[in-house]
């Protein structure tokens, strides 16, 4: 027998995890702008780039703090995490299986990893074999899909991930907006904690980038949808520091416009990185030695404003 929740779905991003919370909130009437959304939880102004511009960046790195950080904007999130090579695993499956059909008897939204492609989908409900979700894949914006609960993290990335969110009690902005460019300006500077092996954030993730494209190692998959993802991201970072000065009432109102003015830069030069490799590649437009070097100067100008932009950021942080 099937139990559904009928109006949650995944909401189209291509920060698929995003977009997953986007559609739970939603679901429970919790007003959360898109851009405070990303912005609260320090996810507009991060970057994660593997040496070879893998397209793993966007979501191979430890994303704990989007869970601690989303509480500020009023909801929490509870789940199971669980790796196929530990011994656990198949008591991690059926613990995952367990707590979502309670979570969905109780109507609360759920999401995970890995339902279809490696990427995040929201699941709405269960029947006796499994999860019915929602989410992205390869060139598609949309898909629906029925995954059987026993196969859930039994692929070859090995990672299980299944939560529930539900309401919980917002913060106030400020703080919201202090922890969140506390943790981006950590996450800038690439520490284990957050990042990796032959992963860089902040502004040593623009070092990877240029020097993979310039190297000729740059993967083309990778480039068009990093780009996609980070562009996505800056463009949102633009929006939630406009969201951000609104909130707090005339404080900091210069440093916040000249953040706007370094991030918008930013956004710029990425959407113009995505517009010169479009996802998803047509070819082999990577081989394209025209096309490199002027994404090439896309990106430097993109990691000059961001350096000026985390500046801005320090000295917001430094006023509230």
């Amino acid at each position: 027998m099937a139990k559904k929740i009928e109006n949650l779905r995944w909401k189209p991003r291509w920060v698929t995890h995003l977009g997953c919370v986007k559609g739970c909130l939603e679901h429970l009437n919790l007003g959360v702008s898109d851009a405070w959304l990303f912005g609260a939880t320090g996810h507009a102004f991060i970057i994660n780039i593997h040496e070879v511009v893998c397209p793993s960046g966007p979501t191979a790195w430890r994303t704990e703090m989007l869970f601690k950080l989303g509480n500020n904007l009023g909801y929490t999130i509870d789940g199971v995490l669980g790796l196929k090579s530990e011994s656990d695993f198949a008591e991690k499956q059926k613990l995952a299986w367990e707590n979502t059909k309670h979570a969905i008897d109780e109507g609360l939204p759920c999401y995970g990893w890995e339902l279809d492609i490696p990427e995040y989908y929201v699941v709405y409900g269960y029947d006796d074999k499994g999860y019915y979700f929602s989410g992205p894949r390869c060139g598609i914006p949309y898909i629906e899909g029925h995954k059987p609960w026993k196969e859930l993290g039994d692929t070859k990335i090995g990672v299980l991930e299944m939560y529930s969110v539900k309401p919980g009690q917002a913060t106030d902005d400020i703080r919201t907006v202090k922890e969140a460019f506390q943790f981006v300006l950590e996450h800038s500077k690439s520490p284990a904690k957050w990042i990796f092996p032959k992963y860089r954030a902040g502004l040593a993730g623009f070092d990877n980038w240029i020097h993979a494209l310039e190297s000729g190692e740059a993967h083309g998959f990778g480039m068009a949808y990093n780009a996609a993802v980070w562009g996505e991201c800056r463009n949102f970072a633009v929006q939630f520091l406009k969201e951000a000065q609104e909130r707090i009432g005339g404080r900091s109102d210069a440093l916040f416009e000249e953040a706007v003015g370094h991030y918008e830069m930013v956004a710029q030069n990425l959407t113009k990185v995505s517009e010169t490799f479009p996802f998803p590649p047509k070819g082999d437009e990577i081989k394209d030695a025209d096309r490199c070097r002027t994404a090439l100067k896309f990106l430097r100008d993109a990691q000059n404003a961001e350096e000026s932009g985390l500046r801005a950021l320090e000295k917001i942080l430094s006023e509230l």
